[in-house]
């Protein structure tokens, strides 16, 4: 039996809508009536993530607004 593996591949719409989702999310963690059990900690983390991420108008033209990424790395 064969098995074929297929690669999905992630539309630009899918990246997208995965930015902005997760935006809201960040969001809705800063909002203690949406969130009322998320410690104070989480709320503050959200807020400095959020400080700089892209907003819709960033995403227009993706390569007038973000640098190329040479290597990945996580902050802290």
């Amino acid at each position: 039996m064969l098995l074929l593996m297929v690669k999905k591949m992630t539309l630009p719409i899918e990246r997208t809508n995965a930015v902005l989702n997760v935006e809201r999310f960040l969001m809705d963690l800063r909002d203690p009536k949406k969130t009322p059990r998320v410690p104070s900690e989480v709320r503050k983390r959200a807020s400095t993530l959020l400080k700089h991420y892209p907003r819709k108008f960033d995403m227009m033209d993706p390569a007038e607004s973000f640098e190329a990424i040479e290597e990945w790395s996580y902050e802290d």
